[in-house]
């Protein structure tokens, strides 16, 4: 069987695998595997855009969302004229010839990954690009045109040597069979300064302490700032030493979402 493994990291927004799932679909008719995708209003893979934190400290990734192809997929006891089927590569498909156009799988899809299409009355979603596949193709147009191989289809005896990679709303219990890696996580940011000289203050000590004994350290760089990325969400406390300055500590710091301390002065 077959999974998609994501690498957000290698991610650079340049949207040819949401264009090429578009030029595949549109105005192209695929039956059994699919009918058109409609121009506007369903992207069957959609990059979504994420911007965290605040000016100057920001940070940006994006995340290529699909049909996920879950193994436990709950579109399919939703559709009560058995028009959605598991294939022995593990992609879900919706036969158009079938579909009766009930919505019932649209509504129970938790990732919102499938669509109806308004003048065909059917429920519509990625397929994977079997059609292609059964063609003798090694991979979904998404795949095969990503320039940086942020995103792959890969044989499932490859995910075991990526211990890292995880599944989006795993607390569904739908066994996805579209992996991600590098997925950020919160970052606690800011820059130190000597308010009296009015300049930043470089290789200041920093160390953020979270629950129990996870704690991380480093040092401000060239321009005063500090970066502690990749953190779990949860309360810590910031403690800032340099040579000639009081230590100074600042509590009380959620990573509910992305921290911009500012400028902090050392006095």
């Amino acid at each position: 069987m077959k999974a998609f493994l994501i690498d957000i990291s290698k991610c650079n927004g340049c949207y040819t695998c949401q264009i090429a799932c578009k030029d595949e679909h549109c105005g192209n008719d695929w039956t059994p595997y699919a009918k058109p995708q409609p121009d506007t209003g369903q992207f069957w893979l959609k990059l979504h855009e994420y911007i965290r934190g605040t000016v100057p400290k920001v940070k940006m990734h994006y995340v290529p969302r699909l049909c996920m192809h879950c193994d436990n997929a709950p579109c399919m006891p939703s559709c009560q004229v058995g028009a959605i089927y598991k294939r022995e590569d593990g992609l879900v498909v919706i036969d158009p010839t079938k579909c009766s156009g009930c919505r019932s799988c649209v509504d129970a899809c938790p990732y919102g990954a499938i669509f109806f299409n308004e003048d065909l009355l059917l429920a519509q979603k990625c397929t994977g690009c079997a059609h292609l596949l059964d063609q003798d193709w090694k991979a979904p147009r998404c795949a095969d045109v990503c320039p940086t191989e942020a995103i792959r289809y890969v044989d499932e005896s490859e995910l075991n040597a990526y211990t890292e990679k995880r599944v989006l709303l795993p607390e569904k219990k739908t066994r996805p069979r579209v992996y991600y890696m590098n997925i950020p996580g919160k970052f606690v940011a800011g820059t130190v300064y000597d308010p009296v000289k009015k300049e930043v203050i470089i290789d200041a000590a920093c160390t953020l302490k979270g629950s129990g004994d996870k704690k991380v350290t480093g040092k401000t760089d060239d321009f005063g700032d500090f970066w502690f990325k990749d953190l779990e969400v949860g309360k810590y406390s910031l403690t800032i030493e340099a040579k000639g300055f009081p230590a100074k500590t600042i509590d009380n710091i959620s990573t509910e979402n992305d921290v911009n301390l500012g400028d902090i002065a050392l006095s």
